[in-house]
């Protein structure tokens, strides 16, 4: 019986919003571009093939489910943050020291233990675990049930499941991408509508709301903005 069972959604996002940092940005100018962004189903990746956006987008809705009272990965477009970001340099680890020696068993205070850059960690990872779990059920993960899935991913969180050495910290680098990629501004493809924001009230990126500071237990009433000015 799986244990992975993600806690309430109001307590996860909150616990997880404060751990990420997000840039304030006195900007006060509306967006140039008024397009809306293209609808999941219709996005075309530029870094995942075609296997790996199906992996993605089934271990980003168990993450954060959609089930509940506020957006789930899906909603608030996170593969698209993951893909885009894999893409960018911090998929190629451009300004990471990357020489080793590598050690998988470090704690993490000791920084990025693997020779793969977070790109290949992801090309790697996603067949191997792929295999594992054909092995333990009989299907690729994207096939699995809700619950094989969310049995999958404990056992992969727990170790339960090997990878390769430099392949063992995935969960932990899949879990941190997918709450990045509901937090950060939607400029970086995720937060979709700023649904996240909006959902546990985080004011955004407005030049100022110092009024606020003081006035405990009041819901604050105005909407998010974000770094190009729009407005949600």
């Amino acid at each position: 019986m799986s244990n992975f069972s993600p806690p309430s959604r109001r307590s996860f996002l909150m616990a997880s919003g404060a751990g990420v940092a997000l840039t304030g940005v006195a900007m006060t100018f509306h967006a140039n571009s008024k397009e809306a962004p293209v609808p999941l189903d219709k996005y075309q990746p530029v870094y995942f093939n075609a296997e790996e956006w199906a992996f993605v987008l089934a271990a980003t809705a168990r993450l954060i489910p959609s089930e509940g009272d506020g957006p789930g990965a899906i909603e608030a477009h996170v593969p698209v943050f993951i893909d885009r970001q894999l893409k960018d340099y911090y998929g190629n680890a451009d300004i990471w020291y990357m020489e080793g020696p590598h050690d998988p068993a470090a704690t993490p205070d000791r920084g990025w233990q693997s020779p793969l850059t977070p790109a290949q960690l992801y090309r790697q990872a996603i067949p191997a675990f792929n295999a594992a779990c054909q092995e333990r059920f009989g299907k690729e993960f994207k096939s699995l049930t809700v619950e094989q899935q969310n049995e999958a991913l404990t056992a992969l969180q727990k170790g339960e499941i090997k990878l390769a050495p430099e392949l063992s910290f995935f969960f932990a680098t899949l879990l941190a991408n997918t709450k990045e990629g509901y937090f950060a501004d939607p400029v970086h493809g995720g937060n979709h509508g700023m649904q996240a924001w909006k959902y546990i009230g985080f004011p955004g990126a407005r030049a100022s709301y110092a009024e606020w500071v003081d006035q405990h237990n009041k819901k604050y009433p105005l909407g998010p903005v974000s770094i190009k000015g729009e407005r949600a």
